[in-house]
């Protein structure tokens, strides 16, 4: 063989070789690129699972916040509706009580037949007061006490000296409450200050 032929086959040789180099660095190369772009994947998937739980989690807390408010809510209705199932019985009642305090009232004479009846009447009183009293249904009876219109309804005011301003000096109604709940106002007569003038002579004597 000849030189030329020899130096030939190995210049092909090294050719070769460094195609051969080149393609596996362009290969692994793009393996990198590849490994690269698969890592980016994962961490944008990483977020979106991220996100999403996060999204779930604070619709779970809401859900449960929901579900405790109606719980409450409902323990609530129906601690109401045991305390507050004799309003209306209630009410009517009232009418009986009424009418056997302005029977009471009226019962005049000194009789046997008067005394009697009226005894009777006080007797069925104390029962139905104990009644009501057993059931948590409280007599508003606030003769001297402060005006207080969430639980009085003012039907006159009445100029008075011996009261102060806003003082209830008659009840014409009892008011009632149940479990604390007003059931019926108390009918009032409220006091204001006097209509009486100063005198002139004490006048002078002020400004004496």
């Amino acid at each position: 063989m000849s030189t030329e032929q020899e130096m030939s086959e190995s210049q092909t040789e090294a050719e070769q070789m460094n195609q051969q180099d080149q393609q596996a660095s362009e290969s692994e190369q793009m393996t990198q690129e590849g490994q690269q772009d698969s890592i980016e994947v994962l961490k944008q998937e990483l977020e979106e699972a991220q996100q999403k739980s996060q999204e779930n989690w604070d619709k779970a807390v809401r859900v449960q916040a929901d579900m405790e408010n109606l719980k409450r809510r409902t323990q609530k209705d129906v601690e109401n509706a045991h305390k507050f199932a004799l309003e209306k019985f209630s009410k009517e009642l009232l009418n009986v009580v009424d009418s056997l305090e302005l029977g009471i009232q009226a019962a005049s004479g000194d009789t046997p037949d008067v005394e009697k009846l009226k005894e009777g009447m006080e007797l069925t009183l104390k029962q139905l007061q104990a009644v009501l009293k057993k059931f948590n249904i409280e007599a508003l009876d606030p003769t001297g006490e402060p005006f207080n219109p969430e639980h009085h309804q003012a039907m006159s005011m009445q100029p008075s000296d011996e009261h102060e301003p806003n003082t209830v000096v008659n009840v014409f109604q009892k008011g009632y409450l149940l479990n604390d709940r007003l059931i019926r106002p108390a009918m009032v007569v409220v006091s204001k200050g006097s209509d009486k003038k100063p005198e002139s002579g004490s006048k002078i004597d002020e400004q004496a």
